[in-house]
């Protein structure tokens, strides 16, 4: 309920401010439930998307820093959020999304590359895809990335790739992992090119104090 209620307060506001998210592709969506992922490009990417794809909804790991508030754990986990460590993950990293993915109607969305700092792909979509049987949705986001950009009027635009099927007999070797991260990155690079073939991503600097 209040997810529902967030996505029919926060759209309209962003309407408002910045104007209509253009969204391309929604019908690439599965049937059932699917692994959305994306370049992580903004902290606003897990409400950006979650705009797009609605009314489906997915659940999405957080760092479990942003858990130890009582008000901030009820919030999150409210919002289908599920802790977990980024510098050792331990197995519930990969349990839980695939518990999800079988046993209830929500998607799970992933940032391959773990951070905004880093481009390089890791394999932990690719595990939790094959465990759970699901497909795997590219997306890219393009627009402000920060809240206060949003004021500029520059458009928000979302593009929603071709699902990526993973054999469930195929073994993640380091050829095959590569092989499949190849062929996010170009899904990647399509949508954004399908989107403004000028756009170039600007990775931000990692801050010092920034440990993830």
């Amino acid at each position: 309920m209040l997810y529902d209620f967030l996505v029919h307060l926060v759209n309209p506001f962003l309407t408002l401010i910045n104007g209509r998210q253009k969204v391309v592709g929604k019908e690439n969506l599965p049937a059932g439930n699917y692994i959305l992922i994306a370049p992580h490009r903004t902290w606003m990417d897990p409400v950006l998307l979650a705009l797009a794809i609605y009314p489906k909804k997915f659940a999405f790991m957080a760092k479990e820093e942003l858990f130890k508030g009582k008000f901030a754990n009820y919030f999150l986990r409210k919002l289908n959020a599920f802790p977990v460590n980024r510098v050792n993950p331990g197995p519930s990293a990969i349990k839980t999304p695939v518990k999800l993915l079988k046993q209830s109607d929500l998607a799970t969305i992933i940032f391959p590359s773990g951070s905004r700092y880093s481009a390089k792909l890791k394999g932990g979509a690719l595990v939790i895809a094959k465990l759970a049987g699901v497909p795997l949705v590219p997306a890219v986001y393009q627009g402000p990335l920060s809240f206060v950009k949003l004021f500029s009027r520059k458009r928000r635009a979302v593009a929603i790739g071709k699902p990526i099927q993973i054999d469930r007999k195929l073994r993640l070797t380091e050829e095959n992992q590569a092989a499949l991260e190849e062929e996010i990155q170009a899904a990647f690079d399509q949508l954004d090119q399908q989107l403004d073939p000028t756009f170039k991503y600007q990775m931000p600097a990692k801050p010092k104090d920034d440990q993830f």
